[in-house]
């Protein structure tokens, strides 16, 4: 009999059984004395691990990141199935709901299966992102969730990442400078008041400047159409391969930054940019 074709995602019950099988009572100690408190840093470390592959264009490397990343969420997912509280098939179940009810024009019906007449064709994405907020505020209003400020949807995130949301949900309502000239502008200002904090040397002050700073420059990032969260991990990837040019040169020269300069450094840095380029 011909090997019969395995669905997409049907290998996922292996991963969970595996987990399982290291939080049996003779399975691995280091994973039977995780919490869910003590799983919390390396989901954040997977999670930025799969955002360093994404800027580095590494396929092979974005797979394997995605494994890691599946195996915390089937892993927190088993230490709730242990307190009796959901297992992996619930948080799959209540993403799969969600998808289907927040895409009424995509799942006629509420029928999971694509292909259907579509009720609102012709969407843009705009409208879709539009209409998705709507569902949204909806749910929220019939579980008595609902808040009725501004900002409350936004939910805590990478700093970067979340003061552009805020910029974008306080524009919506008319809060914003026009165009990416006016935010530019801001830059330029909050740069004078950094350079007094600076030499005013109050470290509160400072803080707070460079925090201002920060958030000018995203919100001129959001009038560019930029990802400032993807920006920066884009420039910091860049600045580190950059430097390791650096190091492997200066190892040509038997030397390292340690024993290097400035001068010599700033040169090879260049070198970089145009090796890169």
């Amino acid at each position: 009999m011909a090997n019969e074709a395995v669905a997409p995602g049907a290998s996922l019950s292996r991963l969970v059984d595996i987990m399982d099988r290291l939080l049996a009572p003779d399975g691995c100690p280091w994973d039977r004395e995780q919490t869910l408190e003590s799983l919390r840093p390396f989901l954040v470390e997977e999670t930025y691990e799969v955002l360093e592959a994404l800027s580095r264009n590494d396929v092979e490397n974005h797979r394997e990141e995605l494994g890691d990343l599946l195996m915390q969420i089937v892993f927190q997912a088993a230490l709730r199935k242990a307190e009796g509280a959901f297992d992996i098939d619930g948080v799959v179940a209540s993403i799969s709901e969600k998808l289907v009810r927040r895409h009424p024009h995509v799942f006629a019906d509420g029928d999971a299966q694509p292909g259907g007449p579509l009720r609102s064709p012709g969407l843009t994405s705009e409208e879709v992102l539009t209409r998705w907020e709507e569902i949204k505020a909806e749910e929220k209003a019939a579980a008595g969730k609902q808040s009725n400020r501004v900002l409350s949807g936004v939910k805590p995130g990478p700093a970067l990442a979340r003061a552009q949301k805020v910029g974008t949900k306080a524009g919506k309502v008319g809060f914003d400078w026009p165009g990416w000239q006016g935010s530019f502008a801001k830059i330029e200002e909050e740069v004078k008041e950094l350079r007094e904090a600076a030499e005013g040397g109050d470290p509160a002050h400072i803080h707070h400047e460079v925090g201002d700073l920060l958030l000018a420059v995203v919100n001129v990032a959001r009038k560019l159409g930029v990802d400032a969260e993807n920006a920066m991990l884009d420039a910091t990837t860049r600045f580190q391969d950059r430097f390791e040019f650096i190091e492997d040169r200066l190892a040509e020269r038997g030397k390292t930054p340690q024993t290097s300069n400035l001068d010599e450094m700033d040169s090879l840095w260049n070198e970089a940019k145009r090796h890169r380029k």
